[in-house]
């Protein structure tokens, strides 16, 4: 039993251990250039003009999370694609319902008019 706990020590220890070194020996071996330049912010290479806190539309947000659930679905569903010759009737019928009810959403968007870019 304590062996094991000794395992996840060490690979506490080590993944904690790596990155600090890596950041450190660049920090050391980084180019050190300073100028007005390279120290001013940084946006697209443009320079703001007025205020730069400005709304975005809601509807970008709603594109975005509507994405988001079509992607996940796949990485759920890319498994159970690659398994679908051992699966018995039962994860096949579960399978089958999740792309319904994915699919209710798409509908539910589409008709929400989510999806048309503006």
């Amino acid at each position: 039993m304590l062996n094991d706990w000794l395992f996840v020590g060490i690979f506490f220890v080590v993944a904690m251990f790596l990155p600090a070194a890596a950041i450190t020996i660049a920090g050391f071996l980084a180019p050190k250039k300073p100028n007005p330049i390279k120290n001013s912010t940084y946006e697209c290479g443009i320079e703001t003009v007025g205020p730069a806190w400005i709304q975005f539309k809601a509807q970008y947000y709603v594109f975005t999370l509507v994405f988001l659930v079509f992607d996940v679905e796949m990485v759920l569903l890319f498994p159970w694609a690659v398994a679908y010759n051992q699966m018995k009737l039962f994860a096949i019928v579960e399978g089958v319902l999740f792309v319904l009810i994915l699919l209710g959403g798409l509908v539910y968007a589409w008709k929400k008019r989510a999806l048309e870019w503006v």
